[in-house]
């Protein structure tokens, strides 16, 4: 490796980390001006605070590192450009394509290290986020999701219902379950509460009847309390806009698999949360190269221009992966052409610019 590629590796990576640790903080206090009310009025401890703000900045950092890196890249990729840097560079003999070399190895760790965050650690992170959300910001709104019921085809033959589910607890209100065969319900069990046992694996039913339906009469059992297993996961009790975020690589694909062997209606929601987390590690590479070709040209109006234009293909960005990612999660489109479209049509802007640029 040149001092060359050292030097802007050194630059690509350094001015990357220090975006994010100038921005971070910035979102952090933002999130907790307008949150700061609510965590006084309900007492919330210190420490549970201090948690929910670990976790807050891996699902920050998670959510907007594409734009980011971006802004970086032209920042530092213009003070080459207005301290002749990038003219020197050229005219020594370094081909462009050479110089470029660098900011692909650098996007490549960023690549990698971002993938590893979106698969594996900001799972757990927007599950804590999610859980002090629910239980000490959103009470209001966990009032109302216990009247969001939930009701789910868990198999070809089996029907599940519960008014609501709490996470944290693995506890839920109303459940029910009815069993077909064919179009004909054969029995249907019903108890007040569900509890899941991850112990033992198994659910704690309380006030438990089921009903046998037959063609001349009906039977009826009934338990205070009953301990059973299911075949269902704990997941299938989630609220659906809830479960897949919080899954890691290897378990969302498992959940995902099950969800289309039940034909659940939520599919695509869980697909573009999968699809998202390749094709944002991807957008790396693609906004690399679209700064490099926009802010390695000195410009009559300095940084300030290429600050301007890179912001604002920035929330272009930002808006597109937006826009097609609900269009999928709300209708039948594709999740993969929904959440890989906007790499797509940059990824065009970047061989024209690029393409621009070398000469």
């Amino acid at each position: 490796m040149s001092i060359l590629d050292r030097y802007i590796i050194g630059k690509y990576l350094g001015t990357f980390g220090l975006l994010m640790l100038l921005f971070v903080p910035i979102g952090i206090l933002v999130n907790l001006a307008d949150k700061i009310d609510k965590i006084l009025a309900n007492e919330v401890p210190f420490i549970e605070v201090a948690k929910y703000y670990a976790h807050f900045t891996v699902y920050f950092a998670n959510l907007l590192f594409p734009l980011f890196l971006f802004l970086s890249t032209i920042w530092f990729t213009s003070k080459l450009a207005n301290n002749t840097e990038v003219i020197a560079f050229l005219s020594s003999g370094v081909s462009y394509s050479r110089f470029l070399r660098p900011y692909l190895i650098g996007s490549t760790v960023v690549c990698i290290m971002a993938f590893f965050l979106a698969n594996y650690l900001a799972p757990y992170s927007s599950k804590k986020y999610n859980e002090f959300s629910y239980e000490y910001l959103n009470k209001r709104r966990g009032k109302d999701r216990e009247k969001a019921n939930v009701y789910r085809q868990v198999s070809d033959k089996d029907y599940i219902y519960v008014s609501y589910f709490n996470v944290k607890e693995k506890s839920g209100n109303n459940f029910t379950l009815e069993h077909f065969e064919g179009t004909q319900m054969t029995y249907k069990i019903a108890a007040s509460r569900i509890v899941y046992n991850q112990d033992q694996d198994n659910y704690s039913l309380y006030n438990y009847k089921k009903r046998y339906v037959g063609l001349a009469s009906d039977s009826l059992e009934y338990f205070t309390k009953k301990d059973t297993i299911f075949p269902f996961e704990m997941e299938d009790l989630t609220p659906v806009e809830y479960i897949a975020e919080t899954l890691d690589f290897s378990a969302l694909n498992k959940f995902i698999a099950r969800e289309k062997a039940k034909g659940s209606n939520f599919i695509n929601r869980y697909e573009v949360v999968r699809f998202k987390r390749w094709s944002l590690p991807v957008s790396a590479y693609i906004l690399t190269i679209i700064a490099v070709a926009v802010s390695s040209i000195k410009r009559r109006g300095g940084m300030g221009v290429n600050l301007a234009i890179g912001i604002g293909v920035g929330m272009i960005y930002v808006f597109f992966d937006k826009i097609f990612g609900t269009l999928a999660e709300q209708s039948t489109f594709s999740p993969f052409v929904a959440t890989w479209f906007p790499n797509f049509v940059f990824g065009v802007l970047a061989y024209f610019l690029l393409r621009n640029a070398k000469r």
